[in-house]
């Protein structure tokens, strides 16, 4: 196996070499993120024991797909990826466990060889001076928990209980960070769309699944409590999307749909109770609400992670309103910038947050490889752009405490394939050699400038 590393460094155009990025405080985190399904492959019993995912079953039912048997092949690469993360200068690697790589089942009898990987992984990162921040579940829930009713089904939020308790027990003593869930609201869209798995496309699920994966963290809070050191942090990933009015009279809209669809995450596990907007769906579709549940849910964490990629726009009658003539990425979304300074002021105003980690922010943008180097211009100006939204977030009292660009590697986008590209770091599709992007050129940049500049500010 090779990568690029060692290519010759190539010149980031001078516009943007040149910029003046803005300051961070010392202690600000770099680092960049992944999930597991997306870029570890490996993903069958053969291989080390790994159980079936629900991901391995929507792609099985969908042949004409990409999927992710190799990915990126990460389970193989692991040593030197790990030896790249450390060449880009990262201060930190926010990585997932699989499930069902521990728990081919979802539960009882371990799959050591699974575990090992990951044993093996962090004393990597950790050899490499890098701070490992670990999800437990970004999104590949074992099949034989999707048999017995997924997400829509109380015992599997005690399940996922178990198996953190059982990372725990494993890893505590050498992560620092842990989140429990990576994006509910999209897990939520695998059971009432058909684009993500399982693919139900049943909206009648909503409130269900929220309520189910929301119980899911609280019991998963108190496993984590209950093994880690008391040094150790403890947090979810939610991803927020604003919602804007696309005139004064769609303003009552626009607000719904937020505290429905974003805000409904933080309503809960911030202030103990689901919005109003929610109370008919909650009734109308029976969803079982237990004493003792909201405070669960509700119960203190030591950080928020938010992913960033897009704001909507809505008319007055909840329609989304496609605005013309706006940069867009692969992914058809919106790039706005200032839209993320806002949405972490409104959210630090409206709740009492624990301190937050940009756990998530990148974009799939075209790329054009030439003699080996690979011009990313687009995406080093999306990231400059969205880093100065968050100095000014932190400039207005935020408490911003790190940054991980999504995603270390051109990976499996699900179920759009591997053409999305959001890496810093291309993968050949046939060789899997790495190169890095002249965006991973100027993030090291980024962070040396970072770290030659906080002890003057400490």
């Amino acid at each position: 196996m090779s990568s690029n590393l060692d290519s010759p460094q190539q010149e980031t155009p001078a516009a943007v070499r040149d910029e003046i990025l803005p300051t961070f405080p010392p202690d600000f985190i770099f680092g960049a993120a992944t999930s597991a399904y997306q870029i570890e492959g490996c993903t069958d019993r053969e291989c080390y024991g790994r159980g079936p995912s629900i991901w391995d079953t929507y792609f099985q039912n969908r042949p004409w797909m990409d999927h992710g048997a190799i990915a990126a092949d990460h389970y193989s690469w692991m040593a030197e990826d790990v030896a790249l993360m450390a060449d880009l200068k990262l201060d930190s690697y926010r990585f997932s466990v699989a499930w069902p790589r521990i728990l081919p089942e979802g539960r009882g009898v371990i799959n050591r060889k699974g575990l090992d990987f990951y044993e093996r992984l962090i004393d990597e990162l950790l050899r490499n001076g890098i701070v490992p921040n670990l999800t437990l579940y970004h999104w590949d829930l074992p099949q034989a928990m999707q048999d017995i009713g997924g997400w829509c089904e109380r015992d599997v939020a005690l399940y996922f209980a178990d198996y953190a308790a059982i990372i725990a027990r494993a890893l505590g003593d050498r992560v620092p960070m842990w989140a429990t869930l990576n994006e509910p609201e999209v897990i939520v869209s695998g059971y009432i769309g058909r684009d993500l798995a399982p693919g139900f496309g049943d909206r009648s699920l909503r409130m269900r699944v929220i309520h189910t994966l929301l119980l899911a963290h609280g019991f998963g809070v108190q496993a984590l409590r209950s093994v880690l050191p008391s040094t150790q942090q403890v947090g979810m990933v939610v991803n927020l999307v604003p919602i804007d009015p696309l005139t004064e009279s769609a303003a009552g809209a626009a607000e719904s749909r937020w505290m429905r669809d974003y805000a409904i995450y933080l309503e809960a596990m911030f202030r103990g109770a689901y919005p109003v907007e929610v109370a008919d769906e909650i009734a109308r579709h029976d969803v079982e609400i237990l004493a003792g549940d909201m405070a669960l849910i509700a119960a203190a964490i030591d950080f928020l992670g938010v992913n960033w990629y897009l704001r909507l726009v809505v008319d007055e009658h909840d329609r989304l309103v496609e605005v013309p003539n706006v940069a867009r990425t692969l992914m058809g979304w919106e790039i706005r910038a200032e839209a993320l300074t806002r949405t972490l002021t409104r959210i630090a105003q409206d709740y009492r947050l624990p301190p937050i980690y940009i756990t998530e922010n990148g974009a799939a943008l075209a790329d054009a490889m030439e003699n080996g180097t690979i011009e990313d211009g687009g995406r080093i100006a999306y990231l400059a752009d969205h880093l100065a939204a968050i100095a000014s977030a932190i400039e207005a009292g935020v408490s911003v405490k790190g940054y991980y660009v999504w995603s270390l590697f051109d990976n499996l986008e699900w179920s759009l394939g591997f053409k999305k590209t959001f890496g810093i770091v291309h993968v050949d599709r046939e060789t899997l050699v790495r190169t890095p992007k002249e965006s991973a050129k100027w993030y090291r940049r980024v962070i040396e400038q970072h770290r030659l500049q906080a002890p003057l500010r400490a």
